[in-house]
């Protein structure tokens, strides 16, 4: 057995499913290897690709998306997709080929020091030098990825070392997984003598709360406590939106910080709640909130998130632990923003002019889903809207990277949501900018036999940007672009192309293509004028 056999079967030994990436020189022995293993490759036509489909695959389902490319180049085409799972908080592995050790400390062609590029940007990130030491390099990387805080993690795997051979007692490491404890009843003790001496208690919720599972016990203990909750565009479905409770997403706008009740807050309650998922100074820009924080780890230092009490461990345990010694609270801080958006939702359901007002496109896309459907969201002001307006009444129904914010990260992302879930319909929404950065894996969707759904809200421009420079400078500042025939170009892959020519068409559409076994592609002009009515009603854009 040589070195990329066994790196292999620690992939296989880490319940690996599927690889994502690009062939290449450097990694030969990597993909021979691969020909006898169980371990599905997808064959991606861009290395960003690749790292944004093992980022997603991560997200739903806890275990390390892996990507691989080969050096130089395909390395760096995987910076932007492992930077978002690893400020995302999603569990990634990459591994990259490299030019054999005795060309690494010159000159060489294509060689560049991978390890220290890809450091700032991981939880670990090492290069394998000797083969016998391929198993604790594996677990190293699967076991950091995975650990809370979930993030990425690299393994740079020399051309020369993959050939080596390797004696037969080195294994792979059996797999353990630690368990989280749960807090002292001091702590829990303090942070309930905190919350029932408030007057107006508020609860922000963020993608921890998804990823440690504790979604039951956050509703349970919402509406045990009477305390409404707040979720971040990361953190969508933690608790229903028909839960008496919700009050939807918050982040990214000043007026939220009236809206949603920051204003009247005097205790904030952050569970599971990451700095990069709202900015602290957006909520408590006079200082004046005492925090609790319930999380897995301790809370990161920022003049704007000063911790009261902190309730680390379990997230579940301590919710309900915490739960048992919280008392009812008969005045809930008023929930305005769930009010506005309810009412803006059903301003124009029934809206029928083209191009769609962006309510609309929401609208027809939830009626038409099953509640445990997903939907991936690309960077845009389409985001914006899906963020606000979409309903979510299950965790990990619409992902939206959030702490990153990578344009680009949908179309592959509905592919490795599809892998995970093959059962649900999975829909990639997206703006045309965002859909061009990526979408040469159409290709990749329509060869692995993954029938998505491309919906792409088409403005001919960088739309979000253009809104920000409209409230900004009242003037807009080269952000326009041209399309080419988004249907015409579906079916150039085999894939189906609609165009959305009514206003009561595109329900219909996505219904129908969520029958299909192939990748139907909707073409929907959005209207973004309505963009500025959604920023008075619910705060200026920042």
């Amino acid at each position: 057995m040589n070195a990329a056999q066994l790196l292999v079967k620690c992939l296989e030994n880490e319940g690996v499913e599927y690889i994502f990436g690009v062939p290449g020189e450097e990694n030969l022995a990597m993909m021979d290897a691969l020909l006898d293993s169980p371990i599905r490759f997808i064959t991606t036509r861009h290395e960003q690709g690749a790292a944004f489909m093992a980022d997603v695959y991560g997200r739903l389902t806890g275990k390390a998306g892996v990507c691989l490319a080969t050096l130089g180049p395909g390395a760096t085409n995987l910076v932007t997709g492992v930077a978002d799972a690893n400020m995302d908080n999603a569990p990634l592995v990459a591994i990259a080929g490299q030019a054999g050790t005795n060309r690494l400390h010159k000159e060489s062609h294509q060689v560049l020091d991978l390890v220290n590029m890809f450091r700032p940007i991981t939880k670990y990130s090492t290069q394998i030098l000797e083969p016998t030491t391929i198993p604790e390099i594996a677990r190293k990387a699967f076991k950091l990825a995975q650990a809370e805080k979930p993030g990425a993690c690299f393994i740079d795997f020399p051309e020369n070392v993959a050939d080596m051979d390797v004696p037969e007692k080195v294994k792979p490491l059996q797999v353990r997984h630690a368990a989280l404890g749960d807090a002292s009843m001091v702590k829990i003790s303090q942070a309930a003598d905190l919350i029932n001496h408030a007057n107006n208690p508020l609860i922000l919720a963020g993608n921890g709360v998804i990823r440690n599972q504790a979604c039951e016990a956050l509703s349970e203990f919402a509406r045990a406590t009477n305390i409404p909750v707040a979720n971040s565009f990361m953190a969508k479905g933690v608790i229903p939106f028909g839960h008496p409770m919700a009050l939807g997403s918050a982040g990214l706008q000043k007026g939220d910080y009236e809206n949603v009740g920051f204003d009247k807050a005097d205790v904030v309650i952050c569970v599971g709640f990451d700095l990069v998922e709202y900015h602290p100074y957006l909520w408590n820009p006079e200082l004046n909130h005492k925090i609790v924080h319930i999380d897995t780890t301790n809370a990161e230092v920022d003049t704007h998130y000063t911790v009261e009490v902190g309730v680390i461990g379990n997230i579940k345990h301590n919710l309900r632990a915490l739960q048992k010694e919280i008392n009812l609270h008969p005045n809930p801080v008023l929930r305005t923003l769930r009010k506005k958006l309810i009412e803006e939702m059903n301003t124009c359901n029934d809206c029928q002019g083209v191009p769609l007002w962006p309510h609309k496109i929401i609208w027809d896309l939830r009626t038409a889903l099953k509640v445990d459907d997903i939907v991936i969201s690309d960077v845009g002001a389409h985001k914006m809207w899906m963020a606000r307006m979409f309903r979510c009444e299950k965790p990990n129904t619409c992902i939206i990277s959030n702490g990153f914010a990578s344009m680009g990260i949908a179309v592959p992302g509905a592919l490795a949501a599809k892998l995970a879930n093959p059962a649900k319909t999975v829909v990639a929404v997206t703006g045309d900018a965002g859909f061009m950065m990526n979408s040469q894996e159409i290709e990749t969707a329509m060869r692995a036999k993954t029938p998505i759904i491309i919906l792409i809200w088409n403005d001919s421009a960088y739309g979000l940007i253009e809104w920000k420079q409209m409230n900004y400078f009242g003037r807009k500042s080269n952000v326009d672009f041209t399309n080419p025939d988004f249907v015409k170009y579906a079916e150039a892959f085999g894939a189906v192309g609609v165009r959305i020519e009514r206003g009561d068409q595109l329900m219909e559409e996505i219904q129908k293509a969520s029958k299909r076994n192939t990748v139907t592609i909707i073409d929907c002009p959005v209207d973004y004028s309505q963009n500025s009515r959604l920023t008075a009603k619910l705060g200026e854009a920042i």
